[in-house]
C-alpha cells in the first residue's frame, strides 16, 4: 500500500498532467471553432442547432477544468468537468465505433492533414483519463499545491 505522501504525490503528477492535457486540447478549438465544428458535425451525434455553441462552449470549459487543476483552484470541481467531458467523449466514440465510422476526434490538432487515430485506441486513451480523473475526484486528503480546495 502507498504511504499518503506518495499518494499525494501521485495526485499532484496525475492532476498536473491531466490539466496539460486539457489545456493543450482547448487551444487550437479556441483558435477555430468553425473548423472544430466541422470536426463536431462529422460525429453525427448533435442537432445541426446546437453544432455551434457546443464548438464554442466546449474548448473553454476544457481550458478552465485545465486551468483549475494546473494552479490547484477548486481542483474536485475541474476534475468533475474533465470527467463528465471525458465519460460523453466516450460514448460518442464508442457510438461511432458501433456505427463503423472513421472521423477525427478533433482533440489535439484540427489541420485536414491530421492523422486519423483508431477510433479503439481513442477510447482507451479516454478511458484512462478518466481513470485518472476519478483519482483526482475521490482524492481526500490534503493536496500539494492547491490554491483553494472545494
Amino acid at each position: 500500500m502507498l504511504k499518503d505522501h506518495a499518494k499525494k504525490k501521485i495526485e499532484f503528477l496525475i492532476r498536473i498532467l491531466l490539466g496539460v492535457i486539457f489545456i493543450y486540447a482547448s487551444l487550437h478549438k479556441i483558435e477555430n471553432p468553425s473548423q472544430f465544428a466541422k470536426i463536431i458535425y462529422g460525429y453525427g451525434l448533435f442537432p445541426e442547432a446546437s453544432i455551434n455553441i457546443l464548438a464554442i462552449t466546449i474548448p473553454y470549459f476544457e481550458l478552465f477544468a485545465g486551468l483549475s487543476l494546473v494552479f490547484g483552484i477548486f481542483p474536485k470541481g475541474g476534475a468533475m468537468i474533465i470527467n463528465i467531458m471525458l465519460f460523453c467523449f466516450i460514448i460518442a466514440i464508442s457510438i461511432n465505433l458501433a456505427r463503423g465510422y472513421q472521423f477525427d476526434c478533433g482533440c489535439f490538432s484540427l489541420t485536414e492533414s491530421s492523422v486519423f487515430e483508431s477510433a479503439f485506441m481513442l477510447l482507451l486513451r479516454d478511458i484512462a483519463c478518466l481513470c485518472a480523473g476519478v483519482f483526482v475526484l475521490i482524492y481526500n486528503k490534503p493536496r500539494l499545491l492547491t490554491i483553494k480546495e472545494a
